[in-house]
């Protein structure tokens, strides 16, 4: 029997997934995104810059088609399953990062055009694991890094209001005002100058070490713990999420290897259709063979008591 040839886009998937998922593809990507970290530095020399203008132009204009045609072969290799390719946040964000350069305010403009090629940078991350599993990591803190910081903002509020209070009239350049004395409590929270901060609470009354005490084990200790444990928790989360969808990504490339050998085929290991089939009939036929077996063992047992009760009659 033979199978019906696959559609034109299983085909194209095929192939470019075929690219893309080559090693040397990978690798030759990374080098490219790294040199052009490496022309947006040497832009940074006025005196390079005016010697090789053309040089670096071309090159930038070389990356930028290397980049497009990465992105071809990506969506590409999702022609059969488009819907995968826009579930993937590393794909939306370098599709963005490259469409963007095509952008008439965005190509015309010099300084908008060196932070975009600064943000390619950034794609490093989808070829190295612990730096993809890092910039999850952040994204999933947001939220408890939000709560944290208006925990954090409350408790510099409270503690300038009252080091105002306390310290205005005595200390005008660290506490003369309310923004003065968040910028030095903000600074008292790294522990920089904190010897010379007490030194001049002590001028004013022995009650500043309690002052200072406190607000250095609410802001430079347990803050900073909870902080880092907000943060330890997402990396947590991020390697099982990194995880799960490199086993989905493995379990569609097999799903989808076996789509272009025909609408039957399955993958390596997985039963057929047919035989899940053959298999629950015949375990049917013994689950109806064990409850005959039952009924008649139940039966038999019945008659045997029957005569047992008549005999001791």
């Amino acid at each position: 029997m033979t199978t019906a040839p696959a559609p034109t886009r299983v085909r194209i998937a095929a192939a470019c997934r075929a690219v893309t998922e080559a090693p040397a593809f990978s690798f030759v990507v990374l080098t490219v995104i790294l040199l052009n970290a490496v022309l947006l530095g040497a832009e940074t020399y006025r005196g390079f810059v005016s010697e090789h203008a053309a040089l670096l132009h071309g090159a930038e204009l070389t990356c930028l088609a290397f980049f497009t045609l990465e992105m071809v072969l990506r969506v590409g290799a999702h022609a059969d399953r488009p819907k995968e390719f826009w579930r993937d946040g590393w794909n939306v964000f370098d599709l963005m990062v490259v469409a963007c350069a095509y952008i008439p305010f965005v190509r015309e403009n010099s300084t908008a055009l060196r932070l975009l090629r600064l943000v390619r940078v950034l794609r490093t991350a989808r070829f190295f694991p612990q730096l993809r599993i890092l910039f999850i990591a952040v994204s999933r803190s947001l939220p408890g890094t939000v709560s944290f910081l208006f925990v954090g903002a409350v408790i510099l509020y409270v503690y300038a209001m009252i080091g105002w209070v306390c310290f205005g009239s005595h200390d005008p350049a660290h506490f003369g005002s309310l923004g003065r004395a968040l910028l030095t409590l903000f600074l008292l929270m790294t522990l920089e100058g904190l010897q010379d901060a007490i030194y001049n609470g002590l001028a004013v009354s022995r009650l500043s070490l309690l002052y200072y005490g406190s607000y250095v084990l609410l802001a430079s200790f347990v803050l900073v713990n909870v902080l880092i444990g907000v943060v330890l928790n997402s990396l947590d989360e991020a390697r099982e999420l990194d995880r799960a969808a490199l086993d989905a990504d493995g379990r569609d490339s097999r799903g989808g290897a076996a789509g272009t050998e025909g609408a039957g085929a399955t993958a390596p290991g997985d039963p057929r259709p047919a035989d899940l089939a053959e298999r629950i009939a015949e375990m049917r036929q013994s689950l109806d063979l064990l409850e005959r077996s039952l009924a008649a063992t139940h039966r038999t047992a019945a008659v045997g008591d029957k005569d047992r009760m008549a005999t001791i009659a």
